[in-house]
């Protein structure tokens, strides 16, 4: 059988004016795109203008930030990734502008543009960026991102005055691990270093994993996993239990520090009796499982009250009292309170939203979790926070716009009035 094969004229006709419409849509869409970089690279020149106007001495830094979180709040996402955003448009606008034209004029795609920047990143003289751009995107204009990739690194290496060994060190510079939660209890661990020590971590992974795969054979039943499992295991328990012997101490510091983890999970789950999930740091959900082994093994928890009705919170307690307040306000806010940042409170500062010296007040009404990031720009730019009780906070911009920001709500159970709660 061959396909399509039997297709009409009209068939025919109607799958390539398809072809020719989703060729269009793409190519509007990448010109929005380059559109859309204009105006971030517009955004940051603003901020380096009222910057070097005001002579400051972080060099606008601030005031980026400032522009930042003006336009994510209005956008409804995080402010890092709107200056992430900011700061690859300005490179693209600025050290590439034939290749943002190219963009702008439909002629190559924002993935183009994206392999072709990205392989001449480090081309430092303009002629030879130039030079280089003029020469890919001839030869984007025919060929697909991952082919123009390849041939992008090999062109840019031709221009290039600086030997691998320069460059590296500076792309070390950018080394770095992050973790990126998924659906269903799990989460991605990426991690960006040199290929050299990747490559080996990696290769020393597979080893191990495939010495777990060759155990079972005799008498042994064989490990049901496969080499992917045991990789991912493996890597989890080297890094969970061992000890990085090239960075301890010699009084063995680093093997002293442990994992931590906060999970909320209702009374009624760990009973056996209820079926909401669990949820790890205020994010994602993890099986009731894990939660219930996490809380067996803990030496100490919070205990959250929250209404049986509405599920707000009430109060928080411990059965090893400590800082009352303080565990409050994190069982509160759960996450860092400027508008569209999702990062936990355990990892963030607690600020007074009056200041303490102006006479604020050290009470849960003028308290909240804020990321370090989010802390210094409400100290050092126009940004102001205000709460309206009920742990609302009110956020106005540096042009006037107010966002609230209200407490997320808690991984708890409500009962309606004929809901009867299971015996404590």
């Amino acid at each position: 059988m061959t396909a399509l094969i039997d297709a009409t004229v009209e068939q025919v006709d109607a799958l390539g004016a398809l072809t020719d419409s989703v060729v269009e849509i793409e190519r509007t869409i990448s010109q929005l795109q380059a559109a859309r970089d204009g105006l971030l690279t517009l955004g940051s020149r603003l901020a380096l203008e009222v910057a070097q106007q005001a002579e400051h001495s972080d060099y606008g830094d601030m005031a980026l930030r400032t522009v930042s979180a003006e336009i994510a709040a209005a956008l409804r996402v995080s402010d890092r990734t709107v200056q992430r955003r900011i700061a690859e448009a300005s490179f693209l606008v600025e050290q590439f502008p034939s290749v943002w034209q190219a963009q702008g004029a439909g002629r190559i795609s924002a993935s183009h543009a994206r392999v072709i920047v990205d392989a001449g990143a480090h081309l430092d003289d303009a002629a030879d960026r130039n030079a280089y751009a003029e020469q890919m995107i001839g030869f984007a204009e025919t060929e697909s991102p991952n082919r123009v990739g390849r041939m992008a690194r090999r062109v840019a290496e031709r221009f290039q005055p600086r030997s691998i060994e320069d460059r590296h060190q500076d792309a070390r510079d950018r080394r770095g691990a992050w973790v990126k939660d998924k659906a269903d209890g799990m989460a991605e661990f990426g991690l960006s270093g040199p290929a050299a020590l990747v490559h080996g971590a990696f290769g020393r992974l597979t080893g191990m994993a495939k010495e777990v795969q060759g155990a079972g054979d005799g008498a042994d039943a064989p490990d049901p996993r496969t080499l992917d499992q045991l990789r991912c295991d493996l890597a989890l328990d080297l890094l969970l239990t061992g000890t990085p012997a090239g960075h301890d101490t010699p009084d063995g510091l680093l093997a002293t520090v442990t994992a931590h983890v906060s999970v909320t999970v209702p009374v009624t789950t760990l009973m056996g009796t209820g079926t909401t999930p669990a949820e790890l740091n205020g994010r994602t959900p993890i099986d009731l499982a894990t939660a219930r082994r996490l809380a067996g093994a803990a030496s100490g928890c919070d205990r959250i009250l929250t209404h049986p009705i509405t599920g707000a919170l009430l109060a928080v307690d411990r059965y090893r009292p400590s800082a009352h307040l303080k565990r409050h306000l994190k069982a509160r806010d759960q996450r860092c309170r400027f508008p569209t940042c999702g990062l936990p409170a355990r990892d963030c500062d607690l600020d007074h939203n009056q200041d303490a010296a102006l006479g604020g007040a050290t009470t849960e009404a003028n308290l909240g979790d804020l990321c370090r990031r989010h802390h210094v720009l409400k100290h050092h730019s126009p940004w102001h926070v205000e709460q309206q009780g009920a742990g609302i906070f009110a956020w106005t911009s540096p042009t006037g716009k107010v966002y609230l920001d209200r407490p997320p709500s808690q991984n708890t159970v409500t009962f309606t009035e004929d809901d009867t709660p299971p015996p404590f």
